[in-house]
């Protein structure tokens, strides 16, 4: 018998010999046959050993540009490189020659998807040198992870590998040649604020060096210092560190709170600053019917808003109420030291931080108790950048020649953010700039976060700098479509129009022709992006026939190409007072999809058979071509249907959909809607060019606003039903949650002390009637006050797939409908694109694409138009506070500025005001001690003359100023009270 000798290869062979490996998870399971080549580009321009062409973007001699490296090199970053200094690497000042290793990009991506983002888009960026090179299917480079070696430190040693095989090939490259001199080499440099990487790659001889040494060593190393954030630093623990004091308690580990949430123990949920008083937050918690309270720094323990956090409930014996007093970070910390960083002590901010709580807890109100609790430990942090002003206080020099680094304070916009530490060397000549500042760390030695200059904006109270610092804010993409979009946009740009009918036309395919119908648009005065138009004539069997026509646009924006992941990414439309900052390009938004009058449209059409009660009969869906006959703006169209010798069909139609709208909107109100109220003023504008504002009024609602609504309802009502039948797992709705019966406490019971009215919550429809019985026959405003009042006591609705929550919880509970999407603005909203596509699916016109089959893919989706809505719904109504501001500051120049007002909320040293006017809500201060009955929302203010008592909703008059914030630069809006008592002096 022959014998047969198993010769078993080593392991570490099997790169280089076996020209393929097989990727495996942690449990052994197979997920990617990876074949490994010798034509991977090096990216390095006229290489021998490799087929560059001319694709190749590195220069052959590298970069000379750095005193450490004379005889030319190029960087190699590793991937925490990426992840905590992403701002210096997008700088324009930062342009070394970069080679991006595969393996850093696919770590970046696992680890951050919106910093994944950033690098797609630096690699494309023309004024940066980046080479991604692949070395994962590079045979010299590859590496498979060996025994007990975790996957970090396998692509640590991957990284390193690459770096070494660059030197090696740079110098294989240029062999020397005999009798000619050999020109230097230049080097390939490891970067990485690793210690443990470096110290290896050291021990390896592979060049390597930190990140701020690096930039040390650059021309412009002054202004990109400011860049670096701290966080990717690994420091070794001074004695001066070591013996800080420990401010606040050390965070649970990630496991420890995970298990913790799950058992029950711990609760999670989002971190909300209050706006009011900066030493308190609260924590919403699904285990309790009021969020829980946390009271002082060391229990809110550097959370900062909107991170997710995990809490401790204390025993209910130390549960608290909510404080009643405002308390001004910056009145109480005016006189904090920044630069105080090397000891954190028990100092006069402390104490008077402790005093103030002290002072509170005996005020706080045992009836109004929430369960309470503290901070330990963070599950996401929402650190992003966050426009700041300097405070100028904080300097230690204020030479504009000096180039020394100073440690000063950077005061966000936003009151909700604590104050950020931060280091730099251009301190004098930020004062009176807006920048962009982003937290690196918050340590449990240090009483503020530290983070790191990112750009200056501006000129503080400018309106370019305003305006994009608003965009930044609220975390607004306004970049400017780049060329991969605009190459997804029809070739034909302007010119392109509906072709001639034809049966070979891929536009006609299906579609109906309506264009004999008398369509027409009903729009807000100079608007451009017409998503909808209607129509309505009398059939001959007496009913009524009603149309709803939506642009069309998923025509024009097809499944995952870049058109269609920019308009994802953007998720909406973002109105400004004075500019819109688009989701889709304009030649779609304003032009081809833009239901202009007497042009061919494509169009997708909801039409209706209606009994004259307003019954619906059926209901059709069709892919459409259409021609609007007329564009009306709100008020042109109520003055053409109440023009008694206008009688023309189209006039006909306005009415016809009028008639049919009142009986629609009474079977919903009948249904239990509720008719709800937003503060809603009219800025106007000296001209079109300037943009100044000139004055502020409030916004009329006409009849013909509440037609153009309650169309637009019906069709978002029917299209939702049709998506969710045919795609019962994957539909795009969007949903309105009944609030927490909590949530209307506190205004049921100023309602029934201050005027014996009862707000009953038991329904939505139960909640509409008693809204409409909240009547002052004296004050016609209180009743849009209440309404306004029970509209923030409301949830945010959502858009949500189908089949990822239970069927009971699709209702919305504004429109009292138990199912709802949107599908009336395809231009301006992503969610409407997504049912659009669902819609022709349902009816046959296209097949669906697959990612609107997968539930995940959906549900990612729609979380990122979900926080793209609120967040341009924010930035909306600051460009209407901001722009209200400047119009109040040019009025307050001519005239003092005083307008009527209604007492919102009482505080122990205020008021809380809302102008309704002006849409804007104020704080009245206190400096004299006042009397406050929490229990009847009242303060009685003492006075030679007598006392005054004022209440929450009594009407009071305010003199309004704008002024600027001597620390923050910050213009803010100053309200006094002039009637029924003159505030100035208290």
């Amino acid at each position: 018998m022959v014998e047969i000798t198993i010769r078993k290869r080593p392991r570490t062979d099997a790169v280089v010999t076996q020209r393929k490996f097989f990727k495996k998870t942690a449990r052994g399971k197979v997920i990617k046959e990876r074949y490994l080549r010798n034509d991977v580009s090096c990216g390095i321009e006229h290489c021998g050993l490799c087929e560059s062409g001319s694709e190749a973007t590195l220069p052959a001699s590298g970069a000379f540009d750095h005193e450490l490296y004379p005889n030319g090199h190029l960087i190699v970053p590793d991937t925490n490189v990426f992840l905590s200094q992403m701002d210096l690497m997008e700088s324009n000042s930062f342009n070394p020659h970069i080679v991006l290793l595969q393996t850093v990009m696919e770590e970046v991506r696992h680890r951050s998807l919106p910093l994944f983002n950033r690098l797609k888009g630096l690699v494309k960026a023309e004024d940066k040198n980046i080479w991604v090179f692949y070395n994962e299917y590079r045979s010299e480079t590859a590496v498979i992870r060996e025994e007990e070696e975790t996957p970090n430190d396998r692509n640590d040693r991957g990284i390193r590998k690459a770096t070494a095989w660059y030197n090696e090939h740079l110098s294989l490259a240029r062999p020397p040649i005999r009798g000619k001199l050999q020109p230097p080499l230049p080097t390939a440099i490891l970067l990485t604020d690793d210690v443990a990487n470096r110290q290896k790659a050291e021990k390896d001889r592979i060049p390597c060096i930190s990140i701020r040494r690096y930039v040390e060593g650059m021309k412009k190393s002054g202004l990109l210092l400011d860049l670096l954030s701290t966080a990717g630093e690994e420091i070794e623990p001074t004695k001066a560190v070591a013996a800080r004091q420990v401010l606040y308690p050390a965070y649970l580990p990630m496991s420890t709170l995970l298990a913790g949430v799950k058992a029950g123990q711990l609760h999670q949920g989002h971190f909300n600053a209050n706006q009011y008083n900066y030493l308190e937050g609260n924590v919403p918690a699904p285990a309790f019917s009021k969020p829980v309270l946390l009271v002082g720094r060391e229990h809110m323990n550097r959370a900062v808003q909107g991170d997710i956090v995990a809490v401790e409930i204390f025993p209910e014996s130390e549960w608290k109420a909510p404080a009643d007093e405002v308390v001004d970070q910056e009145a109480t910390l005016r006189n904090d030291d920044a630069s105080d960083s090397e000891e954190e002590r028990e100092d006069d901010e402390a104490l008077a931080e402790q005093k103030l709580l002290a002072v509170e807890a005996a005020k706080r109100r045992a009836a109004e108790r929430q369960p309470t609790g503290r901070v330990v430990g963070i599950i996401k942090r929402n650190w992003r950048s966050y426009v700041c002003h300097i405070d100028s206080t904080s300097l230690t020099s204020s030479n504009t020649t000096s180039l020394s680094q100073q440690t000063v304070f950077a005061t966000p916009v936003s009151r909700l953010l604590p104050r950020i530490r931060l280091r730099t060397r251009q301190a004098p000549t930020l004062v009176g700039q807006k920048i962009l500042v982003t937290i690196d760390r918050w340590l449990a030695t240090s009483r503020y976060p530290e983070g790191h200059f990112v750009r200056a904006l501006g000129k503080v109270e400018t309106k370019e700098a305003e305006q994009e610092s608003l965009l930044l804010e609220f975390d607004v993409p306004y970049r400017p479509f780049g060329k991969a979009i605009l190459d997804c946009l029809p070739q034909q740009g302007d010119s392109w129009i509906v072709p001639p009918k034809s049966t070979t036309s891929p536009e006609w395919r299906d579609r109906e022709d309506l264009r004999e119908l008398l369509i027409c648009s009903i729009d807000p005065p100079g608007c451009q992006d017409i998503d909808d138009a209607l129509h309505a004539r009398l059939l001959p069997n007496g009913n009524i026939e009603a149309g709803v026509h939506i642009a069309d646009v998923s025509h024009f924006v097809l499944p995952d190409n870049p058109m269609d992941h920019e308009a994802a990414a953007r998720g909406t439309t973002v109105y400004l007072v004075d500019k819109r900052i688009d989701m889709l390009p304009a030649l779609l938004g304003t032009n081809l999809c833009s239901l202009r009058p007497h042009v061919e449209r494509l169009a997708f059409s909801v039409i209706w058979e209606l009994t004259p009660d307003a019954e619906i009969v059926n209901v059709r869906f069709t892919k459409s071509v259409i021609a609007s006959k007329e564009a009306f703006t709100y008020e042109a169209a109520q003055l053409r249907k109440d023009d008694p010798n206008l009688n023309d069909d189209l006039t006909k139609g306005i009415r016809l959909l009028n008639s049919l709208a009142i009986k629609i909107k009474a079977a919903r109100m009948a249904a239990g809607a509720l008719n709800l109220a937003s503060p809603e003023v009219k800025i106007q504008m000296d001209s079109p060019e300037s943009s100044d504002p000139i004055d502020v009024e409030q916004k009329e609602l006409l009849e013909t606003n509440s037609l153009v609504e309650e169309f637009m309802l019906l069709a978002n009502i029917s299209v939702a039903k049709k998506i969710q039948e045919t795609f019962p797992q994957t539909a795009v709705l969007r949903r309105h949650l009944p609030p927490p019966k909590t949530n209307f406490e506190k205004l049921q019971d100023i309602l029934m002390k201050r005027k014996g009215m009862v707000l009953d919550v038991s329904s939505s429809g139960a909640l509409a009637a008693s809204l409409d019985k909240c009547l002052d026959p004296s004050e016609p405003a209180f009743n849009t006050l209440v309404r306004i009042m029970a509209t923030r006591c409301m949830l945010s609705a959502e858009y949500f797939c189908s089949g990822s929550v239970s069927r009971d919880t699709f209702g919305h509970y504004g429109l009292a409908s138990p199912i709802y999407t949107h599908f009336t603005s395809p231009i301006r909203r992503y969610a409407d694109v997504l049912v659009h596509r669902q819609l022709s699916a349902a009816i046959s016109y296209t097949t669906l694409h697959p990612s609107l089959h997968s539930k995940s893919h959906v549900e990612r989706t729609l979380d990122v138009v979900n926080k793209r809505h609120r967040m341009a719904q924010m930035a909306g109504r600051a460009s209407v506070e901001f722009f209200v501001g400047l119009a109040l500051k040019a009025r307050g120049e001519k005239q003092t500025v005083t307008e009527d007002a209604f007492v919102i909320r009482t505080f122990r040293n205020g008021l809380g005001v809302f102008v309704s006017k002006l849409g804007i809500e104020g704080l009245v201060m206190f400096k004299r001690e006042i009397q406050f009955d929490a229990d009847k929302y009242t303060i009685t203010v003492p006075s030679d003359n007598g006392d005054t008592t004022i209440s929450v909703f009594d009407k009071v008059t305010v003199r309004i100023e704008v002024e600027k914030d001597a620390n923050t630069q910050r213009g803010k809006v100053k309200m006094t009270l002039v009637n029924p008592i003159n505030s100035s002096a208290l």
